[in-house]
């Protein structure tokens, strides 16, 4: 378990630079494509082979549902807050601006309206007990329709820093090669480890008297999501924290609609049907991240990312582990919802803006939904 983990730890830090350092060369659309999918590898490939193996084995279809849950808790209730944390004091220590907020860019509009439509949409599934093919057709479109949008923005010259900026330094035809290289090391390691890494989690769970399920659903996106969040925190602890947890923003999309989308097709590959089943459990946690994931998005309507909100998103994560029974997970559903619902009351005059910008060519300014001219 530990070796391979690492295997999948280190090839996803490998990813991560030549990903950054890709988008010298490659721009619009197909940067969006390629690196959307690159940038989440180690994390499909996991979770991808449980849901392929559910579909012949079903001793295996929780597994699925548990390492995409985890993942998506992992990164908003983890990630989000941790690196605004960071940014804070990165801002306060490197450019001298002292504040409790971090402001988000205009553009990180387009991605709240496509993971708010998402978020609203993931509701189906833990009310259905199941995860249809359909709705991962729907999500993949949904996706589709996002790179689209972005890549009809404008291109702008990427900020590398450490190894990517080393990388995307070098004379044209060197940075090439070395970025294929880069990139068919690091996804032949994570195509070789995905599968004893998975199956070693089950393995190592029962050997130790660990619920297995929990190693799924927390170590596993832990090895591959790691390398993304301290990346991310280097960027906000070094002064850019808006374009860090940007980054993790279209990430949590990257996650809600691909990857959410591609766990039934996997399940009807491997031999299953074309739902994915979900029991008791994997509802109580799915409805757990539709939640989280709709209180993450009406704390930030405003695109401004307050101290508060980060504590309140990091506290209500650390609060579910000891939280394990049934009625103590709806309850914090519950809390969740009604917290969302404070904040979207808080920040409702930035909804209408948020659902109009998947659908609309530019962002639509603020000051027509604030009641004042700019």
């Amino acid at each position: 378990m530990l070796v391979f983990g690492a295997a999948v730890f280190a090839a996803s830090f490998v990813l991560a630079w030549a990903a950054e350092a890709a988008q010298v060369d490659i721009s619009g659309g197909l940067a969006i494509a390629i690196l959307a999918l690159i940038a989440v590898l180690p994390e499909y490939a996991v979770d991808l082979y449980y849901a392929y193996t559910a579909g012949s084995n079903p001793d295996y279809v929780q597994y699925a549902a548990a390492n995409m849950t985890g993942s998506n808790r992992l990164l908003l209730g983890l990630g989000w807050p941790v690196v605004v944390l960071v940014g804070l004091w990165g801002l306060r220590r490197v450019h001298d601006r002292r504040g409790h907020v971090l402001p988000l860019d205009a553009g990180n509009r387009l991605e709240l309206g496509f993971l708010l439509f998402a978020g609203v949409f993931a509701f189906i599934m833990p009310l259905t007990a199941q995860i249809h093919v359909w709705m991962g057709g729907l999500l993949f479109i949904w996706f589709g329709y996002y790179a689209y949008r972005l890549s009809r923005g404008p291109v702008e010259e990427p900020k590398l820093r450490g190894t990517s900026a080393v990388i995307g330094a070098l004379p044209i035809t060197t940075r090439r090669w070395t970025l294929v290289a880069l990139f068919v090391f690091a996804a032949a390691v994570v195509l070789i480890a995905a599968e004893p890494f998975a199956h070693s989690l089950v393995e190592g769970g029962e050997d130790l008297g660990i619920d297995e399920f929990l190693l799924v659903q927390w170590v596993a996106p832990l090895a591959s999501e790691a390398p993304e969040f301290i990346i991310a925190i280097m960027f906000a602890a070094r002064g850019n924290a808006t374009a860090a947890i940007g980054t993790l923003i279209s990430a949590k999309v990257n996650q809600w609609t691909l990857l959410v989308g591609s766990l039934p097709m996997a399940y009807w590959a491997g031999g299953g049907e074309p739902a994915l089943p979900l029991d008791d459990r994997q509802v109580e946690e799915m409805l757990l991240t539709a939640a989280q994931t709709m209180l993450g998005i009406a704390l930030i309507l405003g695109l401004r990312f307050h101290r508060w909100s980060a504590w309140l998103l990091l506290a209500l994560f650390l609060v579910q582990f000891p939280v394990t029974s049934t009625e103590g997970r709806v309850i914090l559903c519950g809390v969740y919802g009604l917290a969302a619902l404070v904040a979207l009351a808080l920040n409702f005059r930035h909804l209408l803006p948020t659902l109009r910008a998947p659908f609309t060519k530019d962002l639509i300014p603020e000051s027509e939904y604030a009641g004042h001219q700019p």
